[in-house]
């Protein structure tokens, strides 16, 4: 009996590694983009990936006929979306193209450009109406596209010269 369990955990571990080797890189990216941190420097990203590989791992058996990339992508998206994750360090700040925009609108823009999740489906998983799926990807397209500008750089002040 322990035998056929042992092997059974070993083929276990043996999918959930190839899915992991398949899926990891494109799905660091999207956390990547949901974190709007710059790539090479991650961190909260890594995070958020593990915590929602974590959790497709413990569901592996149960996920029978269901795409696990799908199981572990909505994992990412509801995690990044309640904030059950590390908050900013405070000398750290969002970076790069999306970084104007809130949380809920990376998301939304995430979910339905990068990952092709059709509207319906981001409005079912957010529990949020499609109108406001739809006003939402509209107002970040808007910022991504023509994003605000960013206030000049305040020149330090010179001290005056002591006589």
């Amino acid at each position: 009996m322990r035998d056929r369990q042992a092997s059974r955990d070993a083929r276990r571990a043996r999918e959930f590694e190839a899915f992991v080797a398949g899926a990891a890189g494109r799905l660091l990216h999207a956390a990547t983009l949901l974190t709007a941190e710059p790539g090479d420097d991650n961190p909260r990203a890594r995070k958020l990936l593990t915590a929602s590989l974590a959790r497709t791992y413990a569901f592996w058996d149960r996920l029978r006929g269901e795409d696990p990339y799908d199981c572990a992508r909505k994992d990412l998206a509801v995690r990044f979306a309640r904030g059950t994750w590390p908050p900013w360090p405070s000398r750290r700040k969002p970076s790069g193209v999306l970084r104007h925009l809130s949380p809920q609108e990376r998301l939304i823009l995430v979910l339905r450009l990068f990952e092709g999740v059709g509207e319906e489906q981001v409005a079912a998983l957010l529990g949020l109406p499609m109108e406001r799926v739809r006003a939402v990807q509209a107002r970040a397209m808007g910022l991504v596209l023509h994003p605000p500008r960013d206030p000049a750089p305040v020149p330090p002040l010179r001290k005056a010269a002591s006589t």
